[in-house]
């Protein structure tokens, strides 16, 4: 009902408008009778025609053209004031002249009206598709926006099973086999006491297993302490680091300078496990791939952030190397490194050159709660 109104409305309002314009062009043929004259009195009422033509229809171009012949025939054609002819022949061809070329002009402006109306439907048609593309790029960006977040916060959750895995697996090596291999100890010292009694090969035999199962004992504490050292839950993050440092440079050779802050506070057991792996990460890449002699360690608090920087003098990281760092396809080390960063909002700057390497994490510290000042008055 409401779309009938509407159309009856704009067809009142194209006609009347038409009509208008015959009205004008006759009132303004007549105000230019005097200089014009009157032997060619078509002049406004082509304007007219085109008007209707070109913005009312083919109907309103109709009635243009009735209303301003029978108004040019009744006051312009002599003699004026009059349907009489004073030169029927001419008179007519004149009339007959103004018809057809008028009816052209509204055909031609009924086909330039379809055009431009189709013109109009195909831009509507392609803002439309424009517009649902624009919806459907923006509701998938929110999708994998969303699955992003999930893929992060599963691969968070991951991070702290393995964490807590790690924890088990240490303390199992430590309570179980380090005991049985503690027990294993005793009874062979108990046996090596005897050993005069022995024949010389066995006791010999003896000694060897004893001194054995001393190094499985010191390898299965030192894989247990790497799985997750325990200083790291009693004394913090900087003695863990040191401990690690420690046994690094003396397995491998590599001397290791250390900058930590004595005051350097306690730090949620998350983070500090992040930070232990990030240095355990970056000593790792160090020993197998920059063939440095010498790295640098230095944990510090800046604006409420904590700093971890690792460099090296090595050979420095190759080039294809570095760009496939940049564009996202990094190894699956420093890719743990980032997905653990960014759990606590942190970032990962890695430079590298001929000179070295440098390895540099921000992680902004949150505010202080009761557990972490219970784990520094702990310390």
């Amino acid at each position: 009902m409401e779309m009938r109104r509407t159309s009856t409305a704009e067809t009142i309002r194209r006609y009347g408008a038409a009509l208008l314009a015959a009205i004008a062009a006759l009132l303004m043929r007549s105000l230019l009778a005097p200089v014009l004259g009157y032997q060619n009195p078509y002049h406004t009422a082509w304007a007219a025609v085109v008007f209707s033509a070109w913005y009312c229809g083919i109907g309103p171009s109709v009635l243009t053209i009735l209303v301003d012949l029978i108004g040019i025939w009744y006051w312009f054609l002599p003699p004026a004031g009059s349907f009489a002819l004073a030169d029927p022949r001419t008179s007519i061809a004149g009339m007959l002249g103004f018809v057809v070329f008028s009816g052209f002009i509204a055909v031609f402006g009924k086909s330039a009206r379809r055009s431009l109306a189709r013109s109009h439907w195909a831009e509507d048609q392609l803002r439309n598709a424009h517009a649902e593309l624009e919806g459907k790029v923006l509701q998938r960006t929110a999708e994998l926006r969303l699955a992003n977040e999930s893929l992060r916060e599963l691969s968070g959750h991951l991070q702290q099973l393995r964490d807590e895995e790690r924890r088990q697996i240490a303390r199992e090596l430590h309570d179980s086999v380090g005991q049985l291999l503690a027990a294993l100890s005793m009874n062979m010292a108990r046996v090596q006491s005897q050993s005069e009694r022995l024949d010389p090969g066995v006791a010999r035999a003896v000694s060897e297993n004893a001194g054995i199962v001393e190094q499985i004992r010191k390898e299965i504490r030192t894989i247990s302490h790497l799985l997750h050292p325990p200083l790291l839950d009693v004394a913090g993050l900087a003695s863990a680091v040191r401990w690690y440092v420690d046994g690094f440079s003396e397995r491998s050779q590599i001397k290791v300078d250390m900058e930590v802050p004595a005051d350097l506070h306690r730090l949620s057991a998350e983070m500090e496990i992040t930070i232990f792996r990030l240095v355990q990460e970056c000593l790792t890449n160090i020993h197998r791939h920059s063939g440095s002699d010498s790295a640098t360690i230095a944990i510090r608090e800046e604006h409420h952030t904590i700093v971890v920087e690792v460099k090296d003098a090595g050979k420095g990281i190759p080039l294809d190397k570095q760009m496939e760092m940049r564009s996202g396809r990094t190894g699956v080390g420093f890719r743990g490194m980032r997905e653990r960063l960014r759990q606590f909002g942190g970032q990962l700057d890695i430079q590298s050159d001929s000179g070295g390497t440098s390895v540099s994490a921000r992680l902004p510290l949150p505010p202080v709660s009761n557990s972490h000042l219970d784990r520094q008055t702990a310390s």
